[in-house]
């Protein structure tokens, strides 16, 4: 049966006139009944105020009022406290044909719970896999973001994090965290291995699903490069570098991250596109149809820092020991590859040059490397995915103010309810402070010792 959708509370501002429960058939106004056996979640939204042209197109067409199969499954699924909704979820309402409303829970994480919105557009995102620093911020969030080095390297196999070893495996951390972070964010994992067949891939991502829901399961996917099954292995052994350069790649490598993202779109999970450094790779990303794609910001700043300033102590001294260190420095960034030791210098200088071109360094777009956050916005707002989310990554120092302050630059407060910002979170907490803050604190704390004369509260 085809539904239409005769609510729609976020296109206009609207003088409201009553709730829905003024249109039941109890408050004597317009003869509108509950679906029987479904009145515990039709309670859930009969608060929610309804304006004066739909309460006369309601009142004319509809008799009964219900909620869909979907949002009997959200609700008893989470266990939801009786006349409540989840945060994560919009709700919409859809006119089925047979004079019955019924109302939908939506998954949108711009949404608190009860259908309030988050109190920014700009949402916010935790890089870890520690459910012991992931407590504090559980409540500002709307995703979590986790791959193999954040639950292994920075959380299992760290004795002073994992305290008492008491979490063994990766299932067990997932577990923990969807428990602690409830309806309300989205939960990003990575899959082990990208180049493993795609059906053990698809049966993983479902394992996923099934422990924290098709509600709050994003599988991240990454770009794969001209890294293969093949030689991934060189990445694992020895120096551990790739023995061709990143653009010496076969196109079925550079697409893999690609083709795994669409297929699991296609199989209706939510995919996270991650590793995205240059703005290049944006366009073609999107082809994937991803929920999120990413602006790494912190590696990619410092090493045009770097290398700008190897170009200009050769430019200074004409001494060509700088573009050997140009050359050494971009073998170990994987700009080159070690089959390029011997590379002519003026290559290298080229290379460079270009680089800061393109990042444009020394311009307003790129002075603090938020170039490619900036392109990224733009291409988001031109696309067709009006669903799709920008993930601002990796940042230390002040990133974070520099890119607070982008978001309100006129040309993209258009573009703040795309954007999620991620880091680690003792990262975003330490923005929550100034100095001015002990400073106040110490003349508050001293004021209240004066008032309150106990020997306990002086010590």
């Amino acid at each position: 049966m085809m539904y239409k959708s005769i609510l729609d509370h976020e296109k206009a501002e609207y003088t409201y006139y009553s709730t829905f429960k003024s249109l039941l058939s109890s408050g004597g106004v317009a003869n509108i009944a509950i679906i029987q056996g479904e009145e515990t979640y039709v309670e859930r939204f009969l608060a929610k105020a309804v304006n004066l042209t739909d309460y006369r197109e309601i009142s004319s067409i509809v008799r009964h009022i219900g909620v869909t199969k979907g949002f009997k499954e959200v609700i008893d699924y989470f266990k939801i406290p009786a006349g409540q909704t989840p945060a994560g979820f919009r709700l919409e309402f859809i006119f089925t044909g047979d004079q019955t409303l019924k109302a939908d829970l939506v998954r949108d994480i711009s949404y608190d719970k009860n259908g309030v919105k988050r109190p920014t557009k700009i949402l916010f995102s935790a890089d870890s896999a520690n459910p012991y620093e992931v407590a504090p911020i559980r409540n500002m969030i709307a995703n979590l973001t986790c791959n193999p080095s954040i639950i292994y390297d920075l959380f299992i196999n760290n004795l002073k994090a994992n305290v008492g070893q008491k979490f063994k495996n990766r299932d067990e951390v997932i577990g923990e965290l969807g428990r602690i972070l409830g309806p309300g964010c989205d939960i990003s994992v990575e899959l082990n291995n990208p180049f493993a067949p795609e059906e053990e891939l698809l049966e993983e991502a479902y394992k996923f699903q099934e422990m924290l829901s098709k509600y709050r399961v994003v599988i991240k996917v990454p770009h794969t490069g001209p890294v293969n099954k093949d030689n991934v292995n060189e990445l694992l052994m020895g120096d551990k570098k790739l023995q061709r350069r990143y653009d010496e790649g076969k196109t079925e490598d550079y697409l893999r991250g690609h083709n795994l993202a669409l297929m699991l779109y296609e199989h209706g999970f939510r995919v996270n596109f991650t590793l995205m450094f240059e703005p290049y790779q944006t366009a073609m990303a999107l082809q994937a149809r991803p929920y999120f794609i990413n602006s790494f910001i912190r590696h990619r700043h410092i090493m045009s820092g770097d290398i700008r300033n190897l170009l200009a102590s050769c430019g200074k001294t004409r001494d060509s020991v700088y573009l050997k260190q140009l050359r050494t420095y971009m073998i170990e960034k994987d700009i080159l590859a070690p089959k390029d030791a011997d590379l002519d210098l003026s290559k290298g200088r080229e290379l460079g040059e270009w680089m800061l071109k393109y990042r444009r360094l020394e311009t307003a777009e790129g002075f603090d490397g938020l170039d490619g956050v900036r392109h990224n916005l733009r291409v988001l707002r031109q696309s067709h995915l009006k669903e799709s989310r920008l993930i601002i990554c990796s940042m230390e120092g002040n990133n974070y103010a520099d890119i607070d302050r982008m978001l309100m630059e006129d040309e993209f407060r258009d573009m703040q309810d795309r954007v999620v910002i991620t880091a680690e979170p003792d990262y975003l907490a330490r923005f929550t402070s100034t100095p001015q803050v002990v400073s106040y604190q110490r003349r508050f704390m001293n004021a209240a010792q004066g008032q309150k004369p106990d020997p306990v509260l002086r010590r």
